[in-house]
């Protein structure tokens, strides 16, 4: 799954548009590396966000194309 669209279900981030803004501002890393919004998001990936005052680092732990509002924050661990 590209990493915007990861951001959105998981609803770290509102929108897909918002998430792809934050990629190109490379406001978003996966694993300690700037990432763009096409990277596929794998399974144990680490993603930092720096939105806002505090930085979100989070760890995958799964990867689902639809998930309701109550199961978006099973889709990652914070770190």
């Amino acid at each position: 799954m590209r990493l915007d669209k990861y951001l959105k279900v998981s609803r770290l981030i509102k929108r897909r548009t918002v998430a792809n803004e934050a990629c190109d501002a490379e406001k978003v890393s996966v694993n300690g590396k700037p990432a763009r919004a096409s990277y596929d998001v794998k399974t144990g990936d680490i993603i930092e966000i720096n939105i806002g005052k505090t930085p979100l680092k989070v760890r995958v732990v799964k990867v689902a194309e639809v998930v309701g509002k109550d199961g978006a924050g099973d889709l990652y661990e914070v770190v």
